[in-house]
């Protein structure tokens, strides 16, 4: 599917278009791509996905072909080697408003089973069917930036603290929403919220009281690493950054990924142990050496070709 958008959108999507371009043409998508029915796929730059959240109408709010899309979505992404980095954000006044509760209802409020084991059983496929839809980003091996404008809501959340970097607007505002619908939330913000804040206290109040963050306290607090005036200066950045990313080694930036999020869920010396095993195949690419002589001559990494990966 993805080789299919790519070729499709070819006419903008391999072309270096000045910064301001290349934005009007990451948001300015005709709607989503198909098969997907809420994401809009394009290619705004060498080796770069974008993935635009796209139900502008509804607030990007989360509907059951969302949950699943972006599964397939990504696990195609990992796979696709003209892709080295991805670029997430959301349509229209912002980022996302989080479940579509309305759509959603007859799985969580209604499960089937004929008794409360056979109930709670289904509740809990259901449940972690849910949660694979943001841990497939944690899964991918490409680095994810996620570009948040306006509200980025429940789980909006859920979704961006599963991307390995984080920018926003000034605008921009997040919650912790579940516990004003009377749950707690379950599908990653409880679990990866905490590693990315480093105050524990902090977590705890915004997951207790579901008070808005603003944009300076996300900074402040280490959710988010950069805030932009406005969303074409943010997309323009997300942008950038991707290209820096994709013009190093493919081999030595996945491998990064891979091992810094092994390294946060484990002690230092198990994930020391698994980068001398991992580095002790990785090492042999001729990216090294590639990248070593770039450097000796005070060459940019955007003047080495790399394989495919």
């Amino acid at each position: 599917m993805l080789s299919v958008v790519r070729s499709a959108l070819a006419t903008y999507g391999r072309s270096r278009l000045p910064g301001p371009a290349v934005v009007r043409a990451m948001s300015s998508s005709g709607g989503a791509v198909p098969p997907y029915t809420t994401l809009a796929i394009s290619h705004p730059a060498e080796s770069i996905t974008h993935v635009e959240l796209h139900r502008p109408e509804k607030r990007n709010a989360m509907n059951k072909a969302f949950w699943s899309e972006m599964v397939d979505c990504f696990n195609e992404i990992a796979g696709d080697p003209e892709c080295r980095v991805v670029v997430v954000s959301g349509a229209g006044k912002m980022f996302t408003a989080g479940i579509d509760l309305m759509d959603m209802a007859s799985d969580v409020l209604q499960p089937e089973g004929d008794d409360a084991a056979r109930i709670s059983w289904n509740m809990r496929r259901i449940i972690t069917k849910y949660q694979e839809t943001f841990s497939v980003i944690e899964k991918c091996p490409k680095p994810v930036v996620v570009a948040v404008h306006g509200a980025c809501i429940g789980g909006g959340v859920d979704l961006i603290t599963a991307c390995d970097i984080r920018l926003c607007t000034q605008d921009a505002w997040f919650q912790v929403k579940e516990v004003d619908i009377g749950l707690a939330a379950d599908v990653g913000t409880l679990q990866r919220l905490p590693k990315v804040i480093g105050s524990r206290s902090l977590v705890n109040e915004l997951a207790l009281t579901a008070r808005k963050m603003h944009a300076d306290e996300a900074k402040s607090s280490g959710l988010v690493s950069r805030v932009f005036a406005d969303k074409e200066a943010m997309m323009a950045g997300a942008l950038e950054m991707a290209e820096e990313i994709a013009a190093r080694s493919p081999v030595a930036v996945q491998g990064t990924k891979i091992n810094l999020v092994y390294s946060r869920d484990h002690s230092v010396a198990e994930g020391l142990n698994y980068m001398a095993t991992w580095n002790m195949s990785m090492l042999q690419t001729q990216d090294v050496m590639k990248s070593a002589q770039a450097a000796m001559e005070k060459k940019s990494p955007k003047t080495i070709a790399f394989s495919k990966l």
